[in-house]
């Protein structure tokens, strides 16, 4: 019989029925007017749903698309531009940064902790800074910065654009867009949305929108805000073939976000991975992030002394659960456990169990069922 395959890597996550069903609709003519209608709904909803008075756009492309396309709609060739770093996804603005010609700075923490916001603040009044970078959740250290916390700080620059990577904690993690002072907030459909890799999301205040008229001409093109603006007004319009049945996808995504309520999701995803950790550290495992900085969507393991991180990983797949390795210095230290989007009590409760017998089959000692009560326990709080 074949193993039903659990996706638990920090994204793609898993993708419901529903979800998949959409993307399996009979495609249809980008103008056509009941897909119009619908795309028009979707990023009215966005907007809503994250506090956004400004404009949403939906682009075919991965997150790192829409970390260019933030950087790309608010920046010149020499520009200064900061960058807030709490692991290797962060640090990927850099590099982003330089190859555009930008001046840039780094401030960054230890694996494992979050920047001191007096830190960013002492950066940030040292020079003018054109924008700001902050990862929300960076997945290669499993910390989650303070963006709320920032963005009252950023208050004091008002210069300065604020740009959050949500790519890993929008929908799961708090953020609201106008309420936060974020300038830009991007994410990805693969992630806490729970839908299948393809899709950009990035929101836009009404400073950013400001920033990029100034701009003049860019040398982006695909990623230009002014022509995908047009056609996220009216959807109707034509600048680049949009991806269909990615878009109902979304729409279906954000539907189960409504129904659910936006807060009830943050709750969910707050107490699942509160659960996880607790039965997890139960089992010998050490959390990389600090417990004041620990994200929701995905836990950065360390392993118990002597465990085999091929071996474990492997015997867990045959299982069907996948999971991540450790990334830089923790590269076979570690595992990185994804826990968002719309996965289950079962589902949680069927990942436990397999590590368990996957510890117990790599010859770790352990009690088996320890982890599961542990989990049960928390999630009947």
């Amino acid at each position: 019989m074949k193993t039903k395959k659990l996706v638990m890597i920090p994204g793609p996550t898993p993708v419901v029925r529903s979800i998949q069903d959409q993307m399996g609709r009979e495609t249809v003519a980008f103008g056509d007017p009941e897909f119009v209608k619908d795309f028009k709904e979707l990023l009215d909803d966005l907007k809503n749903l994250f506090k956004c008075s400004g404009e949403v756009f939906v682009v075919a492309g991965s997150g790192t698309m829409g970390m260019e396309m933030a950087i790309a709609n608010t920046t010149k060739k020499g520009d200064n531009v900061l960058v807030v770093s709490h692991g290797f996804f962060g640090d990927r603005f850099i590099e982003l940064g330089k190859r555009k010609g930008l001046n840039v700075d780094i401030v960054s923490s230890e694996w494992g902790e979050t920047v001191p916001v007096e830190k960013i603040r002492e950066k940030l009044s040292r020079k003018n800074y054109t924008a700001m970078t902050v990862t929300h959740v960076d997945t290669s250290t499993g910390v989650c910065a303070p963006v709320a916390e920032i963005g009252e700080m950023m208050k004091d620059f008002p210069e300065t654009i604020y740009i959050v990577d949500g790519v890993c904690a929008t929908a799961a993690e708090p953020e609201y867009v106008d309420d936060m002072g974020i300038d830009i907030l991007f994410t990805g459909t693969q992630k806490a949305f729970g839908v299948a890799p393809g899709l950009t999301m990035l929101w836009a205040g009404e400073k950013a929108l400001q920033r990029r008229k100034s701009l003049g001409d860019i040398p982006e093109y695909f990623i230009d805000f002014e022509k995908w603006l047009p056609i996220m007004n009216d959807p109707s319009k034509y600048y680049a073939t949009p991806a269909v049945n990615m878009v109902w996808a979304l729409k279906e995504s954000v539907r189960i976000i409504k129904e659910e309520g936006i807060e009830k999701r943050y709750e969910r995803h707050k107490k699942n991975a509160e659960a996880m950790q607790a039965a997890l550290e139960s089992l010998g495992f050490k959390i990389l992030a600090k417990e004041c900085c620990r994200a929701v969507t995905l836990s950065n393991l360390i392993y118990p002394e002597g465990t085999d991180d091929a071996k474990f990983r492997s015997l867990l797949a045959e299982e069907g659960i996948m999971v991540a390795g450790g990334l830089a210095a923790y590269a076979g230290k570690m595992f990185r456990l994804g826990h968002m989007g719309n996965i289950d009590k079962h589902d949680l409760v069927s990942v436990i169990a397999t590590i368990e017998r996957a510890l117990y089959r790599a010859g770790m000692p352990v009690e088996l069922g320890k982890g599961v009560g542990v989990l049960q326990q928390n999630l009947m709080k």
